[in-house]
């Protein structure tokens, strides 16, 4: 982001004594902000969203449609927005910094999610206030099972730092890892340990250099039947690149749901991306095999 860059350039001080502390993480914020700067020279892609999506996503999931979970996250969602609010903070569009908290389309697609794959391994980049976070996390608790990843570079400014996370609570933290640092840095190692994964969510750096590089890290060990959300897919190319490359999956774009317009958006609303990765291919071993012949015949 050009805000971001300039961010960074304003404060000398920060960025010298983030360097200092965090040599390899402040060099890696350097480098993906200048990389963003680059790509935002270049055309952008033009997104289309289904209105269709929640049904789209139950059916892909093999449950019925309406839904009777998303009556709970409506329940609750009222109830976050409330919490932060009460802590000074306006819920929305730019909220934290130049970002933009979870919204509730993007948010009740994970809802959904969680709450019908009963996942035991999720992973989220980029927290924020964490209004994403909080809803995971009530949803595993809900299940009855599973653990989320966080991983989150918090800003140069203690007076946002301090903010990160805020909308969690305390009484869901038993099945939450904070991990600070980019993830270009933390999410292979992250990865690496899990060995398998149910559920990735993408909300950090929103470059396609980025997305691609957490997607394209996370798909291998993502099970058959498991999915990606991607928040702001409109502003890069990454979600386009990524599921015209990589086969074995269905995929969706969806509008979001601010609480207030966002005006740096066309349609002043913004868009998600969702992939469901195909199940495995069930093989039936009391049939026989049947193999094709090499030979070709020709007229």
């Amino acid at each position: 982001m050009l805000a971001a860059l300039r961010s960074v350039l304003r404060k000398p001080v920060l960025v010298a004594s983030d360097l200092a502390a965090h040599p390899l993480e402040a060099w890696t914020r350097i480098q993906d902000t200048l990389a963003d700067r680059r790509e935002r020279r270049g055309p952008q892609y033009r997104y289309s969203a289904e209105d269709n999506w929640e049904h789209w996503l139950h059916d892909r999931l093999g449950v019925e449609w309406p839904c009777k979970l998303t009556e709970e996250f409506w329940s609750l969602w009222p109830k976050v927005i409330k919490d932060v609010e009460a802590k000074g903070i306006r819920p929305g569009p730019e909220s934290f910094k130049y970002w933009n908290d979870g919204d509730a389309g993007f948010v009740r697609s994970i809802w959904c999610l969680i709450r019908h794959l009963t996942p035991d391994k999720v992973i989220e980049t980029g927290v924020g206030h964490g209004f994403t976070s909080r809803l995971i996390l009530e949803a595993l608790e809900r299940n009855g099972r599973g653990h989320l990843w966080s991983i989150d570079l918090p800003p140069l400014e203690r007076v946002w730092q301090n903010q990160v996370g805020i909308a969690v609570g305390e009484h869901l933290t038993d099945r939450w890892s904070f991990i600070k640092g980019s993830s270009r840095l933390q999410l292979p190692r992250l990865l690496s340990q899990l060995g398998q994964l149910d559920l990735f969510i993408h909300d950090s750096l929103h470059s396609e250099r980025n997305v691609r590089f957490e997607l394209d890290r996370a798909w291998p060990i993502l099970r058959g039947g498991g999915a990606f959300v991607v928040d702001d897919v409109d502003v890069n190319w990454g979600f386009r690149s990524f599921t015209e490359r990589v086969p074995g999956h269905r995929s969706i774009i969806c509008q979001a749901e601010p609480l207030h317009p966002d005006l740096r958006r066309p349609d002043k609303k913004g868009m998600f991306g969702i992939v469901v990765k195909d199940p495995p291919v069930e093989v039936d071993l009391q049939q026989p095999t049947t193999f094709a012949s090499n030979n070709v015949a020709h007229s």
